[in-house]
């Protein structure tokens, strides 16, 4: 198990950064106006989305394979409050989010995916605790770019494949691979 738990973290940690990097690319073409947007009554802003995975990741990475992953400091229902701070502040909250996950599972030996941790007292296997993350977050980053995509609409500039050029680019990727 050791050494497909080196390549499983590798792994969920290049998947992870795959979907910080989307994130970063959508603020990225956004005003500061942009960060505050809600679709709909119901819907979550941007800046909303940032404050519920900063208070997440804190809360299921600090001390991961020590103290449950829910801790009693964090204010779950506070997060989906409309933010006061600015687009610097909400992106100093991206960023130590993430840091927190990244330095987390960095520290994680292939070993300790064995282990049992808890998420509001239920037992976990660290590697689905992992995996169930791997989930939770890829939800709220595709949030966050289907609205920046509404806001700038014709303006916006994709993150992958642009429409109609798939051919394109996987004839590169075919180059670029050699097969």
């Amino acid at each position: 198990m050791n050494t497909l738990g080196a390549i499983y973290l590798e792994s969920a940690i290049k998947r992870f950064l795959t979907y910080k990097v989307l994130g970063d690319m959508t603020f990225a073409q956004l005003d500061e106006k942009d960060f505050y947007y809600t679709p709909g009554e119901s819907s979550n802003s941007i800046a909303v989305i940032i404050q519920h995975m900063h208070g997440n990741m804190i809360s299921r990475w600090t001390n991961f394979l020590t103290e449950d992953g829910e801790k009693p400091g964090r204010n779950r229902d506070e997060e989906f409050s409309p933010p006061t701070c600015s687009r610097e502040q909400l992106l100093g909250l991206w960023e130590a989010g993430w840091r927190c996950l990244i330095d987390t599972l960095r520290s994680l030996k292939p070993e300790d995916l064995e282990k049992t941790i808890t998420i509001r007292h239920e037992p976990l296997i660290a590697i689905d605790a992992i995996n169930r993350q791997l989930a939770h977050y890829p939800h709220h980053v595709g949030q966050i770019v289907y609205i920046g995509k509404m806001i700038l609409d014709q303006n916006w500039k994709s993150l992958s494949i642009p429409k109609g050029s798939s051919r394109e680019f996987n004839k590169m990727m075919q180059d670029k691979h050699g097969r």
